[in-house]
């Protein structure tokens, strides 16, 4: 069927109805596909722990298993080489897709991701499964798109669902997997994109949980509400977290720069490094093996004290920047939930020593720090919010995570710490060669063909297009506006219409104009130059 601008509009004017009903698909495919995937990491982590306790002592055993990680690591390395794109966490791609800057193949994205993830899991790579299950849901999303032949527009809104019901499916947190997608994935969103995106994170939630059952993810218990004269100490972490959620941006970052200095490095020899680094741990801390949720039973059960939680997190940390930097395909949101959770409960327990505080107040500080170091990496303070207190069942905390997430984002954000998935986004489309133009620009010319693509853009207050009427605007080349909403109702965009703050603008473009036009309608509706 040919995508042109009259079919486009038409199908447009039934996103609301068509959506939900493809929302409710997507849920159901990706829902199952990420519990298939939280399955097998399961049998993963099983196996890693009967592994180590086998070859625990026997020096023959030790070297076979060091001798299966180095096989691992060939299998990983060469599925990343068939398929860069499942490189990494996989959000960045997906985020990339959706703006249209990147593509992807399902076909390709899907079993090998799967399969990486798995084996990395296996190996004990300090990474975690929410990245990968974003991408697989997002490759569902595609997937049934492509087999219903829909176009580009109406394929975004089935990978923002597919994401949205791959972050639900693998935390059981339905509200934060549609609030990511939205707020980290899409970065916008309409009526009809919001209730298809939460028909499909509940539809993906319901799934995994009748299965794999409804506790939530985090299962420690939390005894008091933390007492409002605690609060300045809140302010404090906030901004510890913001700090070192800066100085793990840099270190992440950076991990990825030493592992490709070295022209003697490609993809195998990357991974080689990261799971014979997996398997020394594993013979002297395994605790810090893997994405790390045993560390939080051990911290919030009391059985860690102060000196043996700041060891593990200088541990876990370093290990994870191997792991990560390596280009393994995994995801870093887990591992820094861990890292935030072991930074408040050495907070805490420093508190109990120093400033005499309740030690029953220990676990408040380890989940409050989670979101508080989240917001600080990710800089999605509401997701970091409703991610955490959907992953530990208690909402009693709602003010005391707003405190520390505002701190943390605040400090953060005056260090200039740029967040993480649009770092590694920017990073990786600075490293792809495109035949048209250098890298990162996505201008084109009249000529340009392709599927057209609907982008919906908000006017911000005291940005560059508020009191301007549309003639006075320089609007991006290839590029339509074909409708204007203001306070619900739907106006004929002319020459002379002011723009106000508030209107929503859907302008058309050639899909290989997307990405470029996305950003310049971001600059003119977000910014005031």
């Amino acid at each position: 069927m040919k995508k042109d601008t009259s079919h486009t509009l038409k199908r447009a004017q039934r996103f609301p109805v068509i959506l939900i009903g493809e929302g409710l698909l997507v849920g159901a495919v990706s829902g199952v596909i990420v519990m298939l995937y939280r399955i097998a990491l399961t049998y993963a982590g099983d196996w890693l722990n009967e592994i180590l306790s086998c070859i625990k002592g026997h020096p023959f055993r030790i070297a076979v298993w060091f001798a299966v990680l180095i096989l691992l690591a060939v299998i990983v390395g060469r599925l990343v080489k068939w398929e860069p794109m499942i490189s990494g966490s996989g959000i960045p791609q997906v985020e990339g897709e959706v703006l249209g800057k990147l593509t992807q193949n399902w076909k390709r994205v899907l079993p090998a991701k799967f399969i990486g993830g798995f084996l990395c899991l296996f190996g004990g790579l300090s990474l975690g499964r929410e990245g990968p299950s974003i991408q697989l849901g997002a490759m569902g999303g595609q997937g049934i798109s492509r087999l219903l032949d829909r176009g580009k527009t109406e394929e975004r809104y089935l990978m923002t669902c597919g994401a949205s019901a791959g972050l639900a499916a693998a935390f059981h947190a339905p509200m934060a997997g549609m609030m990511f997608a939205l707020e980290e994935i899409h970065k916008g969103f309409s009526v009809s994109l919001l209730i298809s995106v939460m028909t499909s994170s509940v539809t993906a939630d319901y799934i995994c949980s009748h299965i794999m059952g409804l506790d939530p993810v985090f299962q420690f218990r939390l005894e008091h509400v933390l007492p409002q004269n605690y609060y300045w100490t809140l302010l404090i972490l906030g901004v510890l977290l913001g700090l070192l959620g800066a100085f793990y941006n840099k270190v992440m970052l950076k991990a990825q720069e030493l592992y490709k200095k070295p022209e003697c490095l490609n993809e195998t020899t990357r991974l080689v490094i990261a799971f014979l680094a997996a398997g020394i741990l594993g013979l002297f801390m395994p605790s810090v093996l893997g994405s790390g949720g045993n560390l939080i039973v051990s911290l919030t059960d009391g059985e860690m004290v102060l000196q043996v939680v700041l060891l593990t997190f200088v541990v876990k940390f370093l290990f994870s920047a191997v792991s990560f930097g390596s280009g393994a395909p995994g995801g870093i949101f887990f591992p820094l939930l861990i890292l935030g959770a072991l930074i408040g409960g050495a907070f805490a327990m420093a508190g109990v020593e120093l400033f005499g505080m309740d030690p029953a107040y220990i676990n408040n500080f380890v989940l409050l720090s989670m979101a508080g170091f989240f917001t600080a990496i990710v800089r999605a303070p509401i997701t970091g919010i409703i991610l955490l207190f959907e992953m530990s069942g208690s909402v009693s905390q709602m003010l005391s995570l707003a405190v520390v997430s505002v701190a943390a984002y605040i400090t953060a954000a005056l260090l200039r710490s740029e967040p993480i998935y649009e770092s590694l986004l920017n990073r990786l489309l600075a490293g792809q060669k495109k035949e048209e133009g250098t890298a990162g620009s996505r201008m084109r010319t009249s000529g340009a063909g392709g599927q057209k693509v609907l982008s919906e853009f908000v006017i911000m207050s005291g940005s560059v297009l508020e009191g301007r009427t549309v003639m006075e605007i320089h609007w991006p080349h290839n590029c339509l506006l074909v409708a204007l909403e203001r306070d619900g109702a739907e106006l004929i965009p002319r020459g002379k219409t002011r723009l106000m703050a508030g209107d929503r603008l859907t302008v058309m473009t050639d899909e290989r104009d997307a990405g470029y036009i996305h950003d310049k309608l971001e600059n003119l509706c977000y910014t005031s130059f």
